[in-house]
């Protein structure tokens, strides 16, 4: 091989070397927009879209196509993501996760879930019932829907109906039907997809 095909090469190799490194560099770095962590309990698995700086931004709800519940327009002009529909599937998630804690007395399991006043609540009422066994099991949510929402400085509220089912000790497979109301809170523009407990009212089974 003569000196000029040997110095061809060289260079070659060394171009090659080159771009390899370089492609290396590229693709071994980490995304700086990393997701947030998944939550469960809320529909959407709270992890957040990404967002495309290119793309037109979503356009403005018109009432028509707002579920018909007061102040949930106002809820949807304040987060353009909000989803009525997926909203609800995440509540009806998150009431059977606190009535089942609730029911077995499982504090930390509560926690994240709910405001410090409504665990307050919780705790007294786990507290008066001793080591009494609960006296119903939760068993389905029947219907869950919007009855009212409002949007009160950084902060989103929406109240939903529960209607839901029990199974009581007394009646073992006979079910029993309560309605709650419960209202939850989420700050607008929160990372976190989940919505907290902030007030419940309703009937015991």
């Amino acid at each position: 091989m003569s000196e000029t095909q040997l110095i061809i090469l060289g260079v070659a190799a060394a171009v090659a070397v080159g771009v390899f490194v370089r492609l290396f560099m590229v693709l071994g770095r980490r995304n700086e927009v990393e997701p947030p962590p998944r939550v469960p309990g809320w529909a959407g698995g709270g992890q957040a879209e990404p967002v495309d700086s290119q793309a037109a931004p979503p356009a403005l709800p018109s009432p028509a196509q707002v579920p018909d519940a007061p102040g949930l327009f106002e809820i949807q002009m304040a987060d353009k993501a909000f989803d009525a529909g997926k909203f609800l599937d995440g509540a009806r998630s998150a009431y059977g996760l606190v009535v089942t804690a609730f029911e077995k007395g499982d504090r930390d399991a509560l926690k994240p879930l709910v405001s410090p006043e409504v665990l307050e609540g919780f705790s007294t009422a786990i507290t008066g019932r001793g080591t009494a066994p609960a006296r119903f099991h939760f068993a389905t949510v029947r219907e869950a829907r919007i009855t009212g929402a409002s949007v009160q400085g950084s902060q989103m509220e929406i109240t939903v109906a529960f209607l839901a089912a029990f199974e009581t000790a007394e009646a073992v497979g006979a079910q029993h039907e309560v309605t709650d109301h419960w209202t939850f809170q989420r700050a607008v523009g929160a990372a976190d997809p989940n919505w907290t407990l902030v007030a419940t009212s309703g009937e015991e089974p």
